[in-house]
């Protein structure tokens, strides 16, 4: 409305032929401009094999950047004024699942390669690398976006860092393989998915103090709050199910099955709340659940071994990395189908979704 206004203004000053029609039309357009701006989006994806990030851009669906970012770039998030891409990058080496105290110690392992990758956008280039301790692999931006919150892998650390000083303001002890970070939309606790012992741990945001510790099993991935603050899902990947917590109370309540071969991986809750989008990994889709009535109710194809989800701003699609077949699905949630594939690096491994700074 701002733009118009300003455009209005233009036209009174210039006498704009035409009268009150022509200043309808140009205010018109001006809030056209100004809405197809706020539309602007853009999909960011880690390539862990590559070393580097792919930009996508939300509306031709085309990459339109390469970013280098470092060795093994996995968790990734991006500011809320599209300014700012951050990115977990880790030297060690890729190992399966249980290797991490080996990982740990590993003589090959680049420990100077450790950290997080901060690129500004309009740059469109790394210029800076926070040390946030041995192997990050997934982590949160606080509230304020001034720290990140960090899943230490391979030594069961969860820690807390000062982006601009990149100082650690504070670490606590998890169990093995801690992986999915994710900040309670309402209150100020982070959970932590650890999948050695398929722990969730509930943490103070700010002290890294134990709230509290649920005993999932089942190797737990990610984390989907609703927008309330109300659930949080968590993908099982091995039982195979999603949890059901009541995240006010921090309990277990229930669980949504997912039949095999879907292994359950990354989350994505719809904006309305009523469906949640949960990549299967070596199942090869996505699974759609109705949260409400605790079911499957389509499973969709993407490409190979589908990890990283994430939707776009309206919520009308759904963007997953697909690491074997290394592309980007482009899934119609309405309808329901893949309706697109956008090459990307090597390996995708994490998506994020941000809106694009002008």
């Amino acid at each position: 409305m701002r733009i118009a206004k300003f455009f209005c203004s233009l036209a009174l000053a210039a006498g704009l032929p035409g009268g009150p029609a022509a200043l309808a039309e140009a205010s018109a357009k001006a809030e056209g401009s100004a809405a197809s701006a706020a539309a602007r989006y853009a999909i960011y994806v880690s390539n862990e094999g590559s070393g580097d990030v792919s930009v996508i851009d939300g509306m031709s669906r085309e990459v339109v950047k390469t970013i280098p970012v470092g060795k093994r770039p996995r968790g990734i998030e991006v500011s809320s004024d599209g300014r700012t891409l951050y990115v977990a990058t880790s030297g060690s080496p890729r190992m399966g699942p249980g290797a991490d105290p080996e990982r740990a110690k590993s003589a090959v392992a680049d420990k100077s390669a450790d950290g997080i990758a901060v690129v500004d956008l309009r740059a469109g280039a790394r210029v800076k690398q926070l040390r946030v301790g041995s192997d990050p692999e997934e982590f949160a931006l606080s509230r304020d976006e001034r720290r990140v919150i960090v899943a230490n892998e391979d030594i069961g650390e969860a820690s807390i860092w000062d982006i601009e000083t990149g100082k650690l303001v504070v670490k606590a002890e998890v169990t093995g393989e801690p992986e999915g970070v994710a900040l309670h939309p309402t209150r100020e606790v982070v959970y932590i998915t650890c999948e050695e012992e398929g722990d969730v741990f509930v943490l103070h945001a700010e002290t890294a103090d134990r709230v509290a510790k649920l005993r999932l099993g089942g190797r737990p991935r990610t984390v989907a709050f609703s927008a309330d603050g109300k659930r949080a899902y968590v993908p099982l990947e091995t039982k195979p199910e999603v949890a059901i917590v009541d995240a006010e109370r921090d309990v277990l309540i229930g669980s949504i099955a997912v039949p095999p071969p879907a292994l359950p991986m990354g989350a994505a809750l719809a904006p309305d709340g009523r469906m949640l989008y949960v990549s299967t990994g070596r199942g090869g889709g996505v699974a759609v659940l109705d949260v409400t009535e605790r079911r499957v109710v389509a499973n969709i194809a993407a490409g190979e071994r589908p990890w990283g989800v994430a939707l776009s701003p309206d919520g009308a699609f759904l963007f997953t990395a697909n690491g074997p077949s290394n592309d980007v699905s482009v899934i119609d949630v309405n309808a329901r189908r893949e309706v697109a594939r956008v090459k990307v690096g090597e390996r995708p491994w994490g998506v994020a979704v941000g809106p694009v700074a002008e």
